[in-house]
This record gives C-alpha cells, structure tokens and sequence, in this order.
C-alpha cells in the first residue's frame, strides 16, 4: 500500500466505524473523508479517490456483516490491509427532555437494531423501527427532525453521536449480549503488509462442483497443517442456482508463512477457484503458537525432502 493520506469511512462523522478508525494514530492524523455507504468507500478506493478505506465486516452477535463481504467477494479487487476490534456501546439518542414513555420511532442501521432486538421488543414495544444508513446517520435524521418539532423521535447510535447532532442519551449499552465487539477492516488497491508473527489471511474458495465431500477436502488443507481458521462461512455465489455456494475463510497466518503458501497453492490447483483477501496484521491478544510449531515442522520436512532429492542424478 502506497503512502495513505486519505481514508475513507463508513459515515456520516460519529459512526462507530470512525470511532474504530481514530484509534489507529497513522490513520487519525490523514485527511478522513465520510461515505454515505460502505459501496461508496469502495468506489473511492477502486477510482483512487482516497488511499484506503475503512469499514466494517463482522460483529460479535451479528456474524458477517454480508454487505460488506459480499461486496469485498463479488464486486471488487481490493486488499485488507488490517483490522481493528472495537467494543461497541449501543445507546438511545433522543432530543433534550424526552421521556423514554414518548418515544414512537427509533431510526438505525439495520445491523445495530438486531443487535438491541429483544430491548427494543420490551422497552419500546410499540415503538416503529424505521432504518438508516448508518448509526451516526440516525442520530443526524433525528436531531433534524427533532429540530423541525417532530417528537418521539430517537436514534439507536454511539454516545458520541449525541454532541454531534443535538442530542441526548436516554438509555446506555441496550445490546442484548454482553461483549458486544465490531471487526473493522482497512482496505487498499493493492499491497499486502510484512508478516508481524500474528496475522491473519483470508480467502474465498469457490468449488468445482457441490459434491458429497467438497467442504471436508477443503478444511483438510489447512487442519493438515495446522493452521487454525478464525472464521468459516458460506454464501450465494450469485451466480447460479440454489445450492451454489463459496466459501470465506479467515486463517491464523500470512501467506508469506511457508505452510500458508502451501495450503493456497493446493486449493488453487484443486478447487474451481480462490480469491485472495489479503495477509494482514491480526487484532488482539498473542498468536496461537500451533501453526509456528508446525511451520517449523514443514520447514525440517522441506529440507529432509531436499537432501534425498539432491542424491538424484541430474
């Protein structure tokens, strides 16, 4: 990835997606340009309007946040660069004053208005849930209803969305689960960053045929080896019928690690098709030592290999 001086990100300004992004210190200090859509961000990334973008793409409740994946999978060639974790506080936003008994509406994305579900079902029962594009983006549609004197107006959003659009938190940390945790990833044109010892890869592999086996064959490759795979998905591939699908996996690992490389080379030669996600610097605690124990496992073989190779008349 070239010199990064503008980031793109899931907005409008008081998202948790820039939430996530202000706690990278390399990136907090570029030129940050919101997107009304996670497609527009890859738009600007694809036409080169920006260095890289910054989104979401899994959250701890929710799973995948498929709009993100499938348009990283199907639409673009782009690369994760890195991720980042942030623990997400849902709060209920609502004009100065008001009652959580007045509430009529509450406007959010989709994905944050499953997470709250159940609090929503028992606190605000008759409550219409409306979406937007964004959790910022529902506090900035209610503080500007609010203001032109619709009431019972409020936005499931982060608390720091509240200064921002002349609101106010009426409710704290409504998800439904404890532990409530975003993935977002930062995306490039190209490049793939230098292996730090704890990264992550991720693919999508594409099978030659829905047959008895297929997905067995795949997970073979990498438990073979060792290699712990951090997440495991199916979806559509869009472009057949029922029961035509790929698969998404993120892997303990880089592909400069030996065992990686060899794990996307047996796939690319067995399966109808792989799709590179990117090799990127992992978030979180400690990397599982399994996969470096077995590298170094594979590197003896090699070189076991190479020396009865080597007594071979050439």
């Amino acid at each position: 990835m070239t010199t990064v001086r503008r980031v793109g990100f899931f907005g409008p300004f008081g998202t948790f997606t820039e939430q996530a992004l202000l706690t990278q210190r390399d990136l907090a200090s570029t030129d940050l340009v919101p997107y009304r859509t996670v497609p527009d961000v890859l738009d600007a990334i694809a036409a080169g309007d920006i260095d890289a973008g910054f989104v979401p793409i899994e959250n701890s409740i929710e799973g995948t946040v498929n709009f993100t994946q499938d348009a990283l999978i199907f639409d673009y060639d782009l690369l994760i660069q890195r991720e980042v974790v942030l623990d997400i506080e849902h709060c209920l936003l609502v004009a100065r004053g008001t009652p959580l008994a007045d509430i009529t509406t509450v406007l959010s994305i989709p994905v944050a208005t499953a997470q709250c579900a159940a609090w929503l079902r028992t606190s605000l029962p008759d409550a219409d849930v409306q979406a937007a594009n964004s959790t910022a983006d529902a506090a900035r549609l209610a503080g500007e209803k609010s203001a032109a004197g619709e009431r019972g107006i409020a936005a499931l959003a982060p608390a720091n969305a509240a200064a921002l659009y002349g609101l106010e938190v009426v409710a704290r940390d409504i998800a439904d689960h404890a532990g409530n945790q975003t993935r977002f990833v930062l995306i490039a044109r190209e490049g793939i960053p230098a292996p730090t010892g704890h990264d992550k890869t991720g693919l999508v592999v594409f099978q030659r045929a829905d047959e008895p086996g297929s997905l067995i064959s795949i997970l073979q490759e990498f438990a073979a080896r060792r290699i712990n795979l951090s997440l495991l998905s199916s979806r559509p591939t869009k472009a057949g019928g029922l029961g035509d699908y790929c698969f998404i996996m993120y892997a303990d690992g880089h592909i400069a690690d030996e065992l990686m490389a060899d794990v996307l080379r047996d796939l690319h030669a067995k399966q109808g098709g792989v799709k590179f996600l990117g090799s990127y610097p992992a978030a979180g605690g400690a990397a599982h030592t399994a996969r470096e124990h077995a590298d170094e496992r594979w590197r003896q073989a090699d070189d076991w290999v190479e020396d009865l190779r080597r007594q071979i008349p050439r």
